[in-house]
Protein backbone atom coordinates (compact mmCIF):
# COMPACT_ATOMS: atom_id res chain seq x y z
CA UNK A 1 0.00 0.00 0.00
CA UNK A 2 2.84 2.33 0.95
CA UNK A 3 4.59 1.45 -2.33
CA UNK A 4 1.45 2.31 -4.32
CA UNK A 5 1.14 5.63 -2.49
CA UNK A 6 4.82 6.41 -3.13
CA UNK A 7 4.52 5.54 -6.84
CA UNK A 8 1.40 7.70 -7.10
CA UNK A 9 3.19 10.68 -5.56
CA UNK A 10 6.13 10.21 -7.92
CA UNK A 11 3.79 10.16 -10.94
CA UNK A 12 2.17 13.42 -9.82
CA UNK A 13 5.58 15.02 -9.24
CA UNK A 14 6.82 13.91 -12.67
CA UNK A 15 3.70 15.33 -14.32
CA UNK A 16 4.16 18.67 -12.54
CA UNK A 17 7.82 18.90 -13.62
CA UNK A 18 6.87 18.03 -17.21
CA UNK A 19 4.12 20.66 -17.30
CA UNK A 20 6.46 23.29 -15.86
CA UNK A 21 9.07 22.47 -18.48
CA UNK A 22 6.48 22.69 -21.24
CA UNK A 23 5.34 26.04 -19.92
CA UNK A 24 8.84 27.49 -20.31
CA UNK A 25 9.46 28.44 -23.91
CA UNK A 26 13.11 28.65 -24.82
CA UNK A 27 13.60 31.23 -27.54
CA UNK A 28 15.58 29.83 -30.45
CA UNK A 29 18.26 31.55 -32.46
CA UNK A 30 16.56 32.43 -35.79
CA UNK A 31 19.69 32.37 -37.95
CA UNK A 32 19.45 28.69 -39.07
CA UNK A 33 15.82 29.23 -40.13
CA UNK A 34 16.68 32.50 -41.94
CA UNK A 35 19.47 30.71 -43.81
CA UNK A 36 17.14 27.86 -44.71
CA UNK A 37 14.39 30.17 -46.01
CA UNK A 38 16.96 32.58 -47.48
CA UNK A 39 14.74 35.42 -46.28
CA UNK A 40 14.78 37.90 -43.41
CA UNK A 41 11.72 40.01 -42.55
CA UNK A 42 12.45 43.59 -41.47
CA UNK A 43 9.82 45.77 -39.80
CA UNK A 44 9.85 49.47 -40.67
CA UNK A 45 7.78 52.65 -40.70
CA UNK A 46 7.32 53.30 -44.42
CA UNK A 47 7.00 57.06 -43.93
CA UNK A 48 10.42 57.68 -42.36
CA UNK A 49 12.31 59.66 -45.00
CA UNK A 50 15.15 59.05 -45.85
CA UNK A 51 15.70 55.88 -43.79
CA UNK A 52 12.90 53.74 -45.23
CA UNK A 53 9.81 55.00 -47.03
CA UNK A 54 7.40 54.42 -49.89
CA UNK A 55 8.12 56.58 -52.94
CA UNK A 56 5.57 58.05 -55.37
CA UNK A 57 5.58 54.79 -57.33
CA UNK A 58 4.79 52.71 -54.26
CA UNK A 59 8.32 51.29 -54.02
CA UNK A 60 10.07 50.97 -50.67
CA UNK A 61 13.35 52.89 -50.77
CA UNK A 62 15.77 54.53 -48.35
CA UNK A 63 19.18 54.43 -46.69
CA UNK A 64 18.27 51.63 -44.27
CA UNK A 65 16.78 49.53 -47.07
CA UNK A 66 19.88 49.88 -49.25
CA UNK A 67 22.09 49.06 -46.26
CA UNK A 68 20.00 46.03 -45.25
CA UNK A 69 20.16 44.65 -48.79
CA UNK A 70 23.94 45.11 -48.86
CA UNK A 71 24.32 43.37 -45.47
CA UNK A 72 22.24 40.30 -46.32
CA UNK A 73 23.60 39.98 -49.85
CA UNK A 74 26.76 38.80 -48.11
CA UNK A 75 24.80 35.85 -46.70
CA UNK A 76 22.72 35.14 -49.82
CA UNK A 77 19.57 36.11 -47.88
CA UNK A 78 16.71 38.09 -49.43
CA UNK A 79 15.34 41.11 -47.52
CA UNK A 80 11.58 41.46 -47.14
CA UNK A 81 10.57 44.92 -45.88
CA UNK A 82 7.38 44.71 -43.81
CA UNK A 83 5.56 48.00 -43.01
CA UNK A 84 4.41 48.04 -39.38
CA UNK A 85 2.71 50.30 -36.85
CA UNK A 86 5.82 51.92 -35.34
CA UNK A 87 4.17 52.12 -31.92
CA UNK A 88 3.87 48.29 -31.96
CA UNK A 89 7.37 47.50 -33.25
CA UNK A 90 8.67 45.59 -30.19
CA UNK A 91 5.42 43.59 -29.99
CA UNK A 92 5.73 42.63 -33.67
CA UNK A 93 9.30 41.48 -32.99
CA UNK A 94 8.34 39.48 -29.91
CA UNK A 95 5.45 37.82 -31.77
CA UNK A 96 7.87 36.83 -34.58
CA UNK A 97 5.87 38.72 -37.22
CA UNK A 98 9.24 40.26 -38.11
CA UNK A 99 12.88 39.26 -37.56
CA UNK A 100 14.35 42.74 -37.11
CA UNK A 101 13.45 46.37 -36.43
CA UNK A 102 15.50 48.47 -38.83
CA UNK A 103 14.38 52.02 -39.60
CA UNK A 104 16.26 54.79 -37.85
CA UNK A 105 15.74 52.83 -34.61
CA UNK A 106 17.40 54.73 -31.75
CA UNK A 107 19.16 52.91 -28.93
CA UNK A 108 17.57 53.80 -25.57
CA UNK A 109 17.83 52.22 -22.11
CA UNK A 110 14.13 51.34 -22.22
CA UNK A 111 14.48 49.58 -25.58
CA UNK A 112 17.61 47.72 -24.45
CA UNK A 113 15.43 45.91 -21.91
CA UNK A 114 13.33 44.50 -24.76
CA UNK A 115 15.67 43.94 -27.70
CA UNK A 116 19.24 43.03 -28.58
CA UNK A 117 20.89 45.84 -30.54
CA UNK A 118 23.58 45.65 -33.18
CA UNK A 119 26.52 48.03 -33.10
CA UNK A 120 25.44 51.58 -34.05
CA UNK A 121 25.70 52.46 -37.75
CA UNK A 122 24.72 56.15 -37.53
CA UNK A 123 24.33 59.04 -35.08
CA UNK A 124 21.26 61.25 -34.85
CA UNK A 125 19.82 64.02 -32.71
CA UNK A 126 16.38 65.39 -31.94
CA UNK A 127 15.75 68.88 -33.31
CA UNK A 128 12.93 71.39 -33.07
CA UNK A 129 11.49 72.50 -36.42
CA UNK A 130 9.58 75.79 -36.54
CA UNK A 131 8.40 78.08 -39.33
CA UNK A 132 10.60 81.15 -39.75
CA UNK A 133 7.45 83.24 -39.94
CA UNK A 134 6.59 82.18 -36.36
CA UNK A 135 9.67 83.98 -34.98
CA UNK A 136 10.37 80.95 -32.74
CA UNK A 137 14.16 80.74 -32.93
CA UNK A 138 15.07 78.64 -29.91
CA UNK A 139 13.56 76.17 -27.42
CA UNK A 140 12.58 78.99 -25.03
CA UNK A 141 10.36 80.40 -27.78
CA UNK A 142 8.05 77.39 -27.39
CA UNK A 143 6.68 78.68 -24.07
CA UNK A 144 2.89 78.09 -24.10
CA UNK A 145 3.14 76.97 -27.76
CA UNK A 146 1.76 73.74 -29.28
CA UNK A 147 4.36 71.03 -29.92
CA UNK A 148 4.04 67.96 -32.13
CA UNK A 149 5.91 64.62 -31.96
CA UNK A 150 5.57 61.08 -33.32
CA UNK A 151 3.85 58.44 -31.20
CA UNK A 152 6.37 55.86 -29.93
CA UNK A 153 9.39 57.84 -31.15
CA UNK A 154 12.68 58.28 -29.28
CA UNK A 155 12.03 62.02 -29.52
CA UNK A 156 8.84 61.76 -27.47
CA UNK A 157 10.65 59.45 -25.06
CA UNK A 158 13.35 62.12 -24.55
CA UNK A 159 10.64 64.79 -24.22
CA UNK A 160 9.04 62.97 -21.27
CA UNK A 161 12.31 61.94 -19.59
CA UNK A 162 14.00 65.34 -19.83
CA UNK A 163 11.02 67.60 -19.03
CA UNK A 164 13.02 70.76 -18.31
CA UNK A 165 13.91 71.20 -21.99
CA UNK A 166 10.42 71.40 -23.52
CA UNK A 167 7.76 69.54 -21.53
CA UNK A 168 7.70 72.06 -18.68
CA UNK A 169 7.14 75.04 -21.00
CA UNK A 170 4.96 73.93 -23.93
CA UNK A 171 1.18 74.24 -24.06
CA UNK A 172 -0.57 71.70 -21.80
CA UNK A 173 2.88 70.35 -20.84
CA UNK A 174 2.53 67.70 -23.52
CA UNK A 175 2.86 67.17 -27.26
CA UNK A 176 0.25 66.43 -29.90
CA UNK A 177 1.11 62.90 -31.06
CA UNK A 178 1.06 61.73 -34.68
CA UNK A 179 1.26 58.32 -36.31
CA UNK A 180 3.95 59.60 -38.68
CA UNK A 181 6.08 62.67 -39.28
CA UNK A 182 4.38 63.49 -42.59
CA UNK A 183 1.10 64.22 -40.81
CA UNK A 184 2.92 66.27 -38.20
CA UNK A 185 4.68 68.37 -40.85
CA UNK A 186 1.37 69.05 -42.58
CA UNK A 187 -0.03 70.37 -39.29
CA UNK A 188 3.07 72.51 -38.78
CA UNK A 189 2.62 74.00 -42.27
CA UNK A 190 -1.06 74.69 -41.49
CA UNK A 191 -0.17 76.36 -38.14
CA UNK A 192 -2.10 73.75 -36.15
CA UNK A 193 1.09 73.25 -34.13
CA UNK A 194 3.92 75.73 -33.57
CA UNK A 195 6.89 73.39 -33.43
CA UNK A 196 7.79 69.80 -34.20
CA UNK A 197 10.23 67.56 -32.31
CA UNK A 198 11.76 65.39 -35.00
CA UNK A 199 14.85 63.41 -36.06
CA UNK A 200 17.49 65.67 -37.58
CA UNK A 201 18.06 63.30 -40.52
CA UNK A 202 14.36 63.40 -41.42
CA UNK A 203 14.01 67.17 -41.06
CA UNK A 204 17.05 68.00 -43.18
CA UNK A 205 16.30 65.50 -45.93
CA UNK A 206 12.56 66.22 -46.19
CA UNK A 207 12.78 70.02 -46.15
CA UNK A 208 15.77 70.12 -48.50
CA UNK A 209 14.21 67.68 -50.98
CA UNK A 210 10.96 69.68 -51.05
CA UNK A 211 12.77 72.99 -51.45
CA UNK A 212 11.34 74.30 -48.17
CA UNK A 213 14.47 74.46 -46.01
CA UNK A 214 14.58 78.28 -46.37
CA UNK A 215 11.14 78.60 -44.77
CA UNK A 216 11.95 76.67 -41.60
CA UNK A 217 14.29 76.76 -38.61
CA UNK A 218 15.99 73.52 -37.57
CA UNK A 219 16.94 74.21 -33.96
CA UNK A 220 19.12 72.30 -31.51
CA UNK A 221 17.27 71.15 -28.40
CA UNK A 222 19.78 69.94 -25.84
CA UNK A 223 18.54 66.35 -25.80
CA UNK A 224 21.25 63.69 -25.80
CA UNK A 225 22.42 62.55 -29.24
CA UNK A 226 21.28 59.09 -30.29
CA UNK A 227 22.69 56.06 -32.03
CA UNK A 228 20.76 54.29 -34.76
CA UNK A 229 21.09 50.49 -34.59
CA UNK A 230 19.18 47.38 -35.64
CA UNK A 231 16.94 45.69 -33.06
CA UNK A 232 16.61 41.89 -32.76
CA UNK A 233 15.18 39.41 -30.29
CA UNK A 234 17.44 38.75 -27.29
CA UNK A 235 17.90 35.17 -28.49
CA UNK A 236 19.21 36.19 -31.92
CA UNK A 237 22.88 36.71 -31.06
CA UNK A 238 24.12 35.00 -34.26
CA UNK A 239 21.95 37.25 -36.41
CA UNK A 240 23.24 40.36 -34.62
CA UNK A 241 26.87 39.18 -34.83
CA UNK A 242 26.52 38.62 -38.57
CA UNK A 243 25.05 42.10 -39.12
CA UNK A 244 27.89 43.66 -37.10
CA UNK A 245 30.44 41.72 -39.14
CA UNK A 246 28.83 42.89 -42.39
CA UNK A 247 28.78 46.55 -41.24
CA UNK A 248 32.52 46.45 -40.68
CA UNK A 249 33.24 44.66 -43.96
CA UNK A 250 31.03 47.04 -45.96
CA UNK A 251 32.80 50.08 -44.53
CA UNK A 252 36.26 48.59 -45.10
CA UNK A 253 35.31 47.86 -48.72
CA UNK A 254 33.87 51.35 -49.26
CA UNK A 255 30.34 50.05 -49.96
CA UNK A 256 28.88 51.64 -46.83
CA UNK A 257 30.26 55.02 -47.89
CA UNK A 258 28.64 54.77 -51.35
CA UNK A 259 25.21 54.12 -49.80
CA UNK A 260 25.73 56.91 -47.27
CA UNK A 261 26.84 59.44 -49.89
CA UNK A 262 23.75 58.62 -51.96
CA UNK A 263 21.38 59.63 -49.16
CA UNK A 264 23.33 62.11 -47.00
CA UNK A 265 26.25 63.33 -49.16
CA UNK A 266 28.63 62.20 -46.39
CA UNK A 267 29.89 59.13 -44.56
CA UNK A 268 27.63 58.73 -41.49
CA UNK A 269 29.36 55.59 -40.13
CA UNK A 270 30.17 56.27 -36.43
CA UNK A 271 32.93 53.67 -36.13
CA UNK A 272 35.30 55.14 -38.72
Amino acid sequence: MKLKKFLGMMAVLTACVTLAACGQKTEKDSWPEIQKKKEVVIGFDNTFVPMGFKDENGKNIGFDIDLANAVFKKYDVRVKMQPIDWDMKETELKNRSIDLIWNGYSVTQEREKKVLFTNPYMKNEQVLVTKKSSKIEDVAGMKNKALGAQQGSSGYDAFTKQPKILMDIVKDNDATLYDDFNSALLDLKADRIDGLLIDNVYANYYLTKNGEIKDYNILTTGYDSENFAVGARKSDKTLVDNINKAFKELHTAGEFQKISEKWFSEDVYPGK
